[in-house]
């Protein structure tokens, strides 16, 4: 009778053990949605419980989240009773197929190593050992000549065996240490999760009945983002602009992206969406840098958030990027009032890396007017520049263009949208086939004294030579002085017909020039002042 209530209790406590144990649930990522800085991902994890309250862990979960951000949707019969977010550092490994491989030949090699070592290590102590007892014979005992050759050849020989056995050993030793240095760098290449961790979401519930059903988690992470890149293309100045919109995604949740539904977002999930309030601007004394200081703080609802330009927002990297996914028809854009979202149909797998991930959004031909620009007194080249009006409606963002132009990659260029102007101008790079050179004529320029001062006068012809095999239009500009001082007068003597700005001293010409064909423009000004004084940036 003992007995059999000894097994009970046993069973019993066992049970409610087995019970109190929280229940372990792999959640699988479905889809993601990246904003230009974050990313909401959506899991779903197939849960099943017993009736009662139950602790459950819901693991896979991207190491670093907005905890306020977490939403779980349960079946009826479940109810929360509270959430809690904390980092896995007991992950089973979840490595790639080619992680696996290279880790595996890692082993293999530093095996080898030990091994070429540890026979290494033998021989030199061997030939040590062989060094220390070279005496043949006895102090008192003489040694005849025929023992006394073998034993010479006997070590000769030996010696010269145990010193090309372990020249032969280091060889092969810096082999395995030279190969073992290649797999590590190539593994950390591989390496999918640089955190070494994952998250996980624990949940206590309470279920009316048995649950044998799904759990969806959303929540935003801000290890993530993506930025916008752009193909500008070109056949001819006569032919619209092509651009083509690309999207470089990255991220680094500790998790990889296989197979999974992509949204992009122009939106930013993490900005204040509160609108700002002015207060009355008190004038005051006090400490100058500490008002300086002040300035660069702005106050939001009540909270004092550090000034960001926009430019700091939208800082790019420079990275390579490999030759991205073509969508195609596979993509919808979706215009809301504040942002515009890419549903992208086709499944992505992203690795938890960082690297970044090419993916063509869209194509559009856009007409555009074509103008060459340049200033020869900063830069001898002409510079293609393409004015796009009615941009709006490209939805573009800042962002590295690469620029193709008559069927040849010819640098990069720089897309600013944000720019408060009806037209967009694109910089197309720059076109050797148009030759411009800017120089002094040394016989009209001089100083003369008149009086107590000094006059100097300046001289530059500008030759610009259109080797294209089509006429060009263009844009000109050079400058003369404006003067600071009333004891400075600055007189412009020649403008060759360009149009003057006399506040900022620009003058800009608008060339129409036909194929092969040259033209020279001078322009002359002079610079009067006391001859006691010096003006250094004068030229």
């Amino acid at each position: 009778m003992k007995s059999i209530y000894l097994f009970l209790l046993i069973a019993l406590n066992t049970s409610i053990v087995k019970a109190q144990q929280p229940r372990l649930f792999p959640a699988v990522l479905e889809s993601a949605i990246v904003y230009r800085a974050g990313a909401e991902l959506n899991h779903k994890a197939r849960i099943n419980i017993p009736t009662g309250t139950s602790e459950i862990v819901i693991t896979n979960i991207a190491n670093t989240l907005d905890e306020n951000s977490i939403q779980i949707s349960v079946p009826p019969s479940v109810t929360i009773l509270s959430t809690s977010f904390s980092k896995d550092y007991l992950k089973q490994d979840n490595n790639s197929p080619a992680y696996r491989i290279i880790d595996d030949s890692l082993t293999s090699a530093k095996r080898e190593l030990v091994k070429v070592q540890n026979k290494s290590i033998v021989e030199t102590n061997l030939l040590g050992l062989l060094d220390k007892n070279q005496t043949v014979g006895g102090t008192n005992i003489g040694v005849n000549v025929n023992e006394l050759i073998k034993v010479a050849d006997y070590y000769k020989s030996k010696q010269l065996e145990l010193r090309n056995s372990i020249a032969t050993l280091q060889e092969t030793e810096q082999h395995w240490q030279r190969k073992i240095a290649k797999l590590q760098k190539q593994l950390q290449e591989l390496s999918q999760d640089k955190s070494g961790t994952t998250g996980q979401v624990i949940i206590n519930v309470l279920a009316t009945q048995p649950v044998n059903g799904d759990f969806n988690i959303n929540y935003l992470s801000p290890n993530a983002h993506w930025q916008a890149l752009y193909d500008l293309r070109a056949e001819n100045t006569a032919s619209p602009l092509k651009i083509l919109y690309k999207a470089s995604i990255s991220q680094y949740t500790g998790i990889d992206w296989k197979k999974v539904k992509l949204s992009l977002s122009t939106g930013n999930p993490t900005q204040n969406g509160t609108a700002p309030l002015l207060s009355s601007w008190f004038l005051q004394f006090g400490n100058p840098q500490y008002q300086l200081a002040k300035q660069l703080e702005g106050r939001i609802a009540g909270i004092v958030v550090k000034g960001k330009s926009l430019q700091d927002q939208n800082e790019l990297k420079e990275v390579a990027f490999a030759a991205p996914s073509n969508i195609g028809s596979h993509l919808t854009q979706v215009e809301n009032q504040l942002n515009v979202v890419f549903d992208i149909d086709i499944p992505y797998d992203i690795a938890s890396n960082s690297k970044p991930h090419s993916v063509m959004l869209k194509e559009s031909a856009q007409p555009a007017t074509f103008k060459y620009y340049s200033i020869p007194k900063v830069d001898n080249d002409a510079f293609l520049m393409a004015e796009i009006t009615d941009y709006e409606k490209l939805n573009l963002l800042p962002g590295e263009a690469n620029l193709i132009f008559e069927n040849s990659y010819i640098g990069k260029s720089y897309i600013n949208p944000n720019a408060l102007t009806d037209t967009l101008k694109l910089s197309m790079g720059r076109d050797k086939k148009i030759i411009i050179k800017r120089e002094k004529i040394a016989e009209q320029t001089g100083i003369k004294t008149i009086g107590s001062n000094k006059k100097q006068t300046f001289t530059y012809e500008i030759t610009i030579r259109n080797s294209k095999k089509e006429a060009i239009n263009l844009q000109l500009k050079d400058q003369y002085p404006i003067s600071t001082d009333k004891d400075m007068e600055v007189e412009l003597l020649s403008s060759n017909g360009a149009e003057v700005d006399k506040e900022t001293g620009i003058l800009t010409w608008n060339l129409n020039m036909k194929a092969a064909s040259s033209q020279k423009i001078r322009i002359s000004y002079s610079v009067k002042y006391p001859k006691d004084k010096v003006i250094p940036n004068l030229y």
